[in-house]
């Protein structure tokens, strides 16, 4: 039985197939169209999709769609009302696309399916956002049961809540409501320190270390007020996201006597301290509220999700704890990965299908498309490059070279990712031993932000004696202390931390001989892993763009499957020409 996740219409579309329980695909449209944070149909997905598991639209037993539109609305509805007049232009603004689509949301899936995929649409169901979370966060999972803990910015009504999770059931203890909300907290901060909601607290929190939390009293006084289990409520008065086009109200600016900073704008240490404080805030939060699942749940295990579990820093936090013997944060945290989550919600919970329980479900996450030696030859072969196809041996070998000698390396090799971080298949790579490397990259190759940092891979057998991690971080999504920062400056955060990524074997052979073979070469057994794109841009995802990422950038090498790419052998190519401008075209 073949059923397709969609999430669609708000932000991250994405879409995922499952055959029979298991995972088969999945993608963001993001990196299909090239638009950060896509939220159209996921057309391109699904097309995707279905040719990575070599089915047909007709194949197709159910779609799922990941939230209850109606209920959104009922929410709109009630809290415009509430704060009529300050929320007419909001609620007029919002109408358009509620009713050109978004309310009649069956038959506006069933239109987008037969304009882009296929005439015949599958059946259409209905997960609540919440659900969709906590089944992406607990199936994928190796726990037979779990403490299942969602916190994000507001799905239906919900925007925290509680799941209990027992073989192939998941139960909801309790959620709290719209307009308390602690990921809605946090990006009222990301707004104001000039970063944009849904894709900007990432920065909040990197640029968070660089400030002191001098204003946590003051927020935890005024701003929100917090039970000691966790739960909490906002002091509305601070914030116009419930009734405004804003996220902020001008109380908010009043509180911290400093204006919003503008996009782009200087970087004061005000807003430094800003960001170090409402991260404090946050980490309290999550810290009691794991503290409460441990307690109301009684299980030893943990699985996080919803856009706050990407805050790798607060996944620290709780890992460090003490509170449980194991986490799984589920990779696609946020709303992308809802998609697989309302596909499994289905299969688990609507045709009480069994779990199959294993040690990788996400198999590393790697659930995208991917480009055959041959894809790729014939794309070299069309261009004026100098290239070579080395077998895997040799192309570890010239790679570790490259990196001892400073050179960065894009890492392009297998399925792509799913979610919002290269674990090893859309990576730009290089040495973290040196000093100015993280220098190099933000500037020359991503083109970002100076106080941005880099995380590690890092070999699994290794990770103990680098840095203090209590536990595994497959995906990218725990934070520990580096135990010799000097050693490694590049991974290095200003408050000695790391948000690692751990490595085995069996989740990526060639990634794994990579590091392996550095190690014995140089005595570490980590490096630097970005992901492979500029700012402002989404991943690649193909070997077209890998290219135009090489060309306009300062990345010295190009590794896509068996072939290398060294911009020494290319110096014919200047870094401003687009690259099919050397495309040999019949």
């Amino acid at each position: 039985m073949n059923i397709l996740g969609v999430s669609a219409f708000y932000h991250d579309s994405a879409a995922a197939l499952i055959g029979d329980g298991k995972i088969l695909a999945a993608a963001q449209e993001e990196r299909f169209t090239r638009i950060k944070g896509d939220s159209s149909f996921p057309q391109n997905s699904i097309r995707a999709c279905l040719e990575m598991s070599g089915q047909s639209a007709r194949d197709l037993d159910a779609l799922v769609y990941f939230e209850k539109p109606w209920l959104t609305f009922e929410r709109l509805l009630v809290s415009s009302m509430e704060n009529v007049p300050h929320s007419l232009p909001a609620f007029l603004a919002a109408m358009p696309k509620w009713l050109n689509g978004k309310l009649n949301i069956r038959t506006t899936l069933r239109r987008e399916f037969h304009k882009h995929v296929d005439a015949f649409a599958p059946p259409i169901y209905f997960s609540s956002h919440h659900l969709s979370h906590a089944a992406v966060a607990f199936y994928p999972s190796s726990f037979e049961d779990a403490a299942v803990l969602c916190m994000d910015g507001v799905g239906e009504y919900a925007t925290t809540s509680l799941w209990k999770g027992s073989g192939r059931e998941l139960t909801q203890l309790w959620e709290l409501h719209f307009p308390h909300s602690i990921g809605l907290l946090y990006a009222a901060f990301t707004s104001f320190c000039g970063f944009k909601v849904n894709s900007g607290e990432y920065k909040l929190m990197g640029l968070a270390p660089f400030g002191k939390p001098r204003f946590k009293t003051l927020i935890e006084k005024e701003m929100i007020k917090i039970e000691d289990d966790g739960t909490f409520q906002l002091n509305m008065r601070y914030f116009n996201y419930h009734r405004g086009l804003s996220m902020v109200s001008r109380h908010f600016a009043e509180l911290f006597d400093v204006p919003a900073r503008v996009f782009e704008g200087p970087m004061l240490e005000i807003y430094m301290d800003l960001a170090a404080s409402i991260q404090a805030v946050l980490e309290e939060v999550v810290l009691r509220l794991a503290r409460t699942a441990r307690n109301e749940v009684g299980s030893d295990n943990l699985c996080l999700a919803g856009g706050v579990a990407l805050n790798c820093v607060a996944n620290g936090r709780i890992a460090t704890s003490g509170l449980f013997k194991r986490i799984f944060i589920q990779p696609a945290a946020g709303d992308a990965g809802s998609a697989l989550g309302a596909a499994l919600a289905y299969w688990h919970l609507h045709l009480k299908k069994e779990r199959e329980i294993k040690p990788d479900f996400m198999q590393g996450a790697r659930l995208g498309p991917q480009y055959s030696d041959d894809q790729i030859r014939t794309l070299l072969r069309k261009t004026k490059l100098n290239f070579q196809e080395l077998a895997a041996d040799e192309l570890v070998a010239r790679t570790t070279q490259l990196l001892i000698e400073q050179n960065v390396v894009g890492w392009f090799q297998g399925r792509m990712e799913f979610g919002p971080r290269a674990l090893g298949a859309r990576s730009i790579i290089a040495d973290p031993r040196n000093a100015s490397m993280k220098s190099t990259l933000n500037q020359k190759i991503k083109f970002r932000e100076g106080f941005r940092p880099f995380a590690p891979i890092v070999l699994e057998s290794h990770v103990n004696d680098l840095f203090d991690l209590p536990m595994s971080s497959p995906y990218m999504l725990l934070v520990g202390q580096s135990k010799n920062p000097e050693a490694l400056p590049a991974i290095t955060h200003v408050d000695r931390s790391a948000r690692i990524q751990t490595l085995n074997r069996e989740s990526d052979p060639l990634m794994h001989q990579l590091l392996e073979r550095f190690f014995a070469s140089t005595g570490c057994p980590t490096l630097i892993n970005t992901s492979f794109n500029v700012r402002g841009e989404p991943i690649v995802l193909t070997p077209e763009q890998a290219l135009n990422c090489f060309f306009n950038t300062n990345i010295d090498a190009l590794v896509m499957g068996s072939f290398l790419v060294e911009r020494r052998q290319n110096a014919h190519i200047q870094k401003d020409e687009s690259w099919r401008d050397h495309f040999e075209l019949d």
